[in-house]
């Protein structure tokens, strides 16, 4: 049971409705964890604004790729869950490749980079080697791409830490995480 309350979508504040309701449009229902963050009309605000501005950069797989690598550096069992469903369901990514994002790699060279990248700023908070952006900028990605990469890792931490705060029910098919010890 989440510790925090997840209002229904009757029960939502006024200024989170209209978002709930864009968001019920576009996958057909409304995850827990949208409904959670509309708690605070300037939280969802926020997230769905900077969540719309990155779906407009890296392709789709590789943003997923980036939200599994992300989910299991931090643990979040909600977040690896929903993204599993996403990252194989809506962007068709092979189970294997998926299990490969999740460890932070790919079978694809410049997927490797990209969210083996997102691996170390999440693990290491940012404090990456001059080694780790040669490699990510070695693939392909211009300095404007990986400050994208960063900003999906710190997007993706947002609702890690949120559902982990909560413990947010998950609606999904759920994914055990694996921490390290």
């Amino acid at each position: 049971m989440s510790r925090l309350s997840i209002p229904t979508l009757d029960d939502a504040p006024e200024a989170s409705k209209p978002i709930l309701e864009a968001v019920k449009g576009q996958l057909g229902s409304v995850p827990n964890m949208f409904r959670l963050i509309a708690s605070s009309p300037a939280a969802l605000t926020a997230y769905t604004g900077a969540n719309a501005a990155l779906s407009k950069t890296l392709d789709l797989k590789t943003r997923e790729r980036i939200a599994l690598a992300v989910a299991q550096v931090n643990g979040c069992g909600y977040c690896l869950s929903a993204h599993s469903y996403l990252a194989t369901n809506l962007a068709k990514i092979a189970p294997e490749e998926v299990e490969l994002a999740r460890n932070g790699g790919s079978q694809d060279p410049q997927a490797h980079a990209a969210v083996n990248f997102a691996r170390k700023v999440a693990e290491e908070r940012g404090h990456v080697s001059e080694a780790d952006i040669a490699e990510v900028r070695a693939a392909g990605f211009s300095e404007a791409q990986v400050v994208e990469i960063v900003a999906l890792v710190a997007e993706n931490t947002f609702t890690n830490y949120l559902n982990e705060v909560a413990k947010t029910d998950i609606d999904f098919p759920v994914v055990q995480t694996q921490l390290a010890a």
